[in-house]
């Protein structure tokens, strides 16, 4: 809100919020955490267009990498990335306040510090082992290196006899209790917010290790032993440290629902052997073949790593260009210009804003953050109950997730599972999105009218004329989306509309100088503002990449154990009996999959149990993936763990769990319009142009319905219990999309409406 009037202007929705546990540095610590972060961005943006730093500078410095890097390398640096900046921005527990210090650390912290003698052992081995490897001298036979003497051997090695034992001796243990020793003392060691701790610098040494011995390893033959159990012993301690570390930073970053949903994973792998039914195996799993198996491509290195390191990074990278060129705040102000006046104007607000931001940011509760601020306590002040505000603003954030053409970070995760090409995804997600969105819209509009709201005043909206002089702002996603129905790669359409972003910045000097427009204090991105965005999008990275890393865990349990085949059986023996059953049963997994995760691991999750069963019943692969992406997006406003009702209900100052609830029912089309996708593949754009126009039109009238009847209202006034269950009948009906349904769902629509006409006139007071 301005100072001087009761005028609405968004400022500050681009900033980053900042956790409960997150440092908050100066100086030169500062300093040197913002270099780190920028250049793990910027390394990401190089590699991923194949630009060398040699190629940049024009000088050859032979130690550095030439791009494109082997792909298991690129994954492992990226992970390992995240790992160090995550260790050492966000602490293990929550700061009281920015001073916060325990008297623990006295102890504490030189025992963390003593921690920091095997992790530097564990490096130098590492090192070591990847010279030696490099040296060309050392002799493989299926995968395995054969040391054929001592004599042969350099230093590190020369002190044990064999490989087994300086695996073991040099690198593993001292691993294991340098990582697992730093986690339990970053547990217990306090530190001021400004400063690092003992630990999280060990976890951070610790990682690096890690990445050290696997790059050496997978670029020898001993990649061919990975899942197998000839799998190098040394293989199993780095991936044991590495799944350690993933979930510790995945509990600072994303909470324990994760973490807790791997860990019961996890445990499965080790007993499914003694398990009755569709979840036994036959043989148990060892320690060193599981673990050799979860850190390759099969598992923390396959497809959600996959996108993490490619698309998902670089529409971070996209994302934080925008934010430096305030294209949030323009989001909202222009929402509030052009729906403001509306009944109900910021619950309207709510939708177009939320649902623009959260396609990009790709994160339904950390968007409730960042808009919900804003216009969570605007729907309190027009009439909206605190319950129904914050209920609004968490489906209309969930819902940008689905939106194309980004989808958040979901839909780079089915091109890459499914091998579709992301375009035609983006293009399948448009009808399902409109109907999403069209629903809340409808429902928000029968709450105002129920209720006898009024628009917000002229005067306390933003002025539609300086929002349209300032729609330059929305020429990077244009561009993207043109860019991509180009046929470019997503790579370089992410690339070219990151570049646009800098590119319109200077498009507020430019027309003040040759058009004489006002200046709108905006400044254009110069070095240190690019600088300054990949500072953000290092950040920002963290968080998504951790859950991804998390997520890839729980697919290498799959993978390995064959728990998502099995499952795939129970589909099809459900199929025997009604195929609609066994799409529930899908939908309800998929759901209970992703509480309390975020989108993008929610899906991953998903598609590898319930997905290969739904293709398995005969349903195409694009339609299978799509309803459990649904369902995984939903899950975060299905109760009773519903994390973007949460955030929301934090800001509203309601009930959780009556947010939650409310919540479902705003977003009530989400759980209906999926399995349309089985009824009525014209809904994805699959099919004639007249049958994708027949499927649209008629679906959007079914929402209509369907909104009608879960508010209660229809045709200017309150409906009855009768009139509500005729309506969703009808609604049903049209959502179905076949030429018969849609015949009978529009001539009961047709007829309710003629006889509430009737009554309207027969109740009407006689002049």
């Amino acid at each position: 809100m301005s100072e001087q009037s009761d005028q609405v202007i968004a400022e500050g929705i681009d900033e980053e919020p900042v956790e409960s546990n997150r440092r908050l540095f100066s100086g030169s610590t500062q300093l040197a955490i913002a270099a780190i972060a920028t250049v793990y961005a910027a390394f990401h943006m190089a590699a991923l267009n194949g630009v060398s730093i040699s190629a940049v500078t024009g000088i050859d410095i032979g130690f550095l990498p030439q791009f494109p890097l082997e792909t298991w390398n690129f994954r492992i640096v990226h992970i390992t990335g995240a790992l160090a900046l995550g260790f050492l921005i966000f602490s293990a527990y929550k700061f009281n306040d920015a001073t916060e210090a325990g008297g623990s650390s006295r102890i504490v912290t030189p025992l963390a510090a003593l921690l920091a003698i095997p992790a530097i052992l564990s490096i130098v081995t590492a090192s070591g082992f990847a010279q030696f490897l490099a040296s060309g001298n050392a002799m493989e036979l299926g995968g395995r290196v054969i040391w054929m003497s001592q004599a042969e051997v350099p230093e590190p090695f020369a002190v044990y006899d064999g490989i087994y034992q300086r695996e073991v001796y040099r690198f593993g243990m001292p691993l294991l209790i340098a990582t697992f020793g730093a986690i339990v003392t970053g547990w217990l060691e306090r530190r001021a917010r400004d400063q690092i701790t003992a630990s999280d610098v060990v976890l951070t040494l610790c990682g690096v290790a890690v990445a050290i011995y696997l790059i050496a390893i997978y670029g020898t033959a001993a990649r061919n032993s990975i899942g197998t159990p000839q799998v190098p012993i040394g293989v199993a301690f780095a991936a044991t440290s590495g799944a350690a570390l993933i979930l510790e930073l995945t509990r600072r970053v994303a909470g324990l629902a994760l973490v807790i949903i791997t860990a019961i994973f996890l445990l499965y792998t080790f007993t499914a052997h003694l398990l009755p039914g569709i979840l036994a195996v036959q043989t148990a799993y060892s320690w060193q073949r599981f673990f050799g198996h979860v850190y390759s491509d099969a598992g923390i290195l396959g497809p959600t790593t996959a996108v993490s390191s490619t698309y998902i990074i670089l529409f971070i990278i996209f994302a934080a260009f925008l934010q430096a060129s305030k294209v949030g705040d323009y989001f909202v102000n222009f929402a509030f210009a052009a729906a403001g006046r509306a009944r109900g104007g910021p619950a309207k607000v709510a939708i177009f804003a939320s649902g623009l931001m959260g396609m990009i940011n790709g994160t339904s509760a950390g968007n409730v953050v960042a808009t919900g601020s804003l216009t969570i306590p605007l729907m309190k002040k027009v009439g909206y109950n605190k319950k129904t505000a914050g209920a609004i603003e968490a489906a209309a954030s969930t819902g940008g997730q689905i939106m194309p053409p980004i989808m958040g970070a979901g839909a780079f995760i089915m091109a890459e599972i499914t091998g579709i090409p992301y375009q035609e995804i983006a293009i399948a997600a448009i009808i399902p999105a409109v109907l999403y969105f069209v629903s809340i819209y409808f429902i928000v509009d029968f709450e105002a009218a129920k209720m006898g709201m009024r628009g917000m005043r002229e005067d306390e909206l933003p002025k539609l004329g300086k929002m349209l002089r300032q729609i330059y702002l929305f020429v990077p996603i244009f561009i993207l989306i043109y860019a991509l129905f180009l046929g470019y790669s997503v790579i370089r359409a992410g690339t070219l509309a990151t570049v646009a972003a800098a590119v319109v910045s200077w498009m507020p000097m430019i027309m003040q100088r040759t058009a004489g427009w006002p200046s709108d204090g905006s400044t254009p991105m110069g070095a240190r503002s690019i600088l300054k965005a990949f500072e953000i999008a290092g950040v920002m990275s963290i968080q998504i990449i951790a859950v991804c890393a998390c997520a890839g865990i729980i697919v290498g349990v799959i993978s390995l154990t064959g728990v998502g085949a099995r499952f795939s059986s129970v589909l099809l023996d459900l199929a025997d009996a009604s195929q609609l059953i066994a799409l529930f049963f899908a939908m309800c997994i998929s759901i209970l999959l992703g509480m309390g995760m975020p989108t993008t691991a929610a899906y991953a999750v998903a598609a590898s149990v319930v997905a290969p069963g739904l293709v398995q019943l005969g349903i195409p692969t694009l339609t299978a993936h799509f309803f459990v992406f649904y369902f995984a997006v939903v899950s975060a406003i299905t109760p009773p763990v519903a994390l973007a009702s949460y955030a929301a209900a934090g800001i509203s100052g309601s009930n959780p769990m009556a947010t939650s609830v409310t919540s479902f029912k705003v977003g009530i089309s989400a759980f209906v319009v999926p399995f349309m996708f089985f009824y009525h593949s014209a809904i994805l754009m699959q099919g004639a142009w007249y049958e994708i126009v027949q499927a649209g039109l008629t679906a959007v009238l079914g929402v209509f319905l369907l909104s009608s009847s879960v508010q209660g209202w229809w045709a200017g006034r309150e409906a009855n219990l009768v009139i509500r269950c005729v309506l969703m009948a009808a609604s049903l009906c049209l959502i179905a999309g076949s030429l018969l349904t849609d015949l009978i769902g529009a001539g009961i629509a047709a007829a309710l409406f003629f006889f509430a006409r009737l009554q309207k006139t027969s109740s009407a007071p006689a002049e």
